[in-house]
């Protein structure tokens, strides 16, 4: 496996019993890349982030964490990782900072070192003054906001978002993809970002067409709609790649 990737996925295959949810998939994502995972519901897309972050063991296949295999170097490898899953896991009745400072400590960092990137992420995303508000008491996008602080906490080198702005209203969508892609420039950190919605999709991204558990294209966006026919764009591209009468 390349020492060079941030993520790499190889040769993965994962079945539940005799349904094959992941079929062959390979793909490799370098430091400061967004890769867009792009498939309707039900194309393997949380499977895959389950095997990425050790929820389910892999069947067959490896994956790495900037070149740590995470069988056999499982700890060094996920603490690499930053995730937001697709369902909201923070504790309502908690502060933000509460549930920051306790993720934190999960992650082995000092109260002197979570206070001061808890204030370090919390500025980046302009919600630093409510850090005091009960979670309850937040809208769906700055809860989402808060996650995305909560997975940056220790610095990972990777970040895994899992469908993260389903249920939010356009703007906030629009925030949060902007914020992501801003992310990825500045930080250097890969991007790994699972949706079905083709308007988050930047035109420097890298992207991903899942479908039935197969890779249908992967590359950067134009090589990408260059591999459907006739297509002229990403939305029409994505359906070729997932209309049943093209599948192989």
């Amino acid at each position: 496996m390349s020492s060079g990737s941030a993520l790499e996925v190889v040769n993965i295959t994962y079945a539940f019993g005799r349904k094959i949810a992941l079929e062959n998939i390979n793909f490799r994502i370098k430091q400061g890349e967004c890769t867009v995972l792009l498939g309707p519901n039900g194309a393997g897309k949380t499977t895959l982030f389950s095997l990425i972050t050790r929820l389910y063991d892999t069947g067959s296949g490896k994956i790495a964490i900037n070149g740590h295999d995470i069988q056999r170097k499982t700890t060094t490898a996920l603490t690499k990782l930053g995730v937001v899953f697709q369902q909201p896991t923070l504790d309502l009745d908690l502060s933000v900072v509460q549930n920051l400072l306790y993720h934190a400590s999960l992650h082995g960092l000092s109260r002197k070192q979570s206070v001061q990137r808890i204030q370090e992420e919390l500025e980046r995303q302009g919600i630093y003054p409510r850090r005091h508000e009960k979670v309850r008491q937040l809208n769906g996008g700055h809860r989402r906001r808060v996650e995305i602080a909560r997975a940056l906490l220790h610095q990972p080198s990777v970040l895994l978002l899992d469908e993260p702005t389903v249920g939010l209203d356009v703007p906030s969508r629009r925030a949060i993809v902007e914020y992501i892609h801003a992310l990825c420039r500045s930080e250097k950190i890969a991007v790994l970002w699972a949706t079905h919605l083709i308007d988050e999709v930047y035109e420097q991204d890298h992207v991903i067409v899942l479908h039935q558990g197969l890779i249908r294209a992967k590359g950067v966006v134009k090589d990408v709609i260059g591999q459907a026919p006739n297509a002229e764009n990403v939305q029409q591209a994505f359906h070729f790649f997932t209309n049943e009468e093209n599948l192989p």
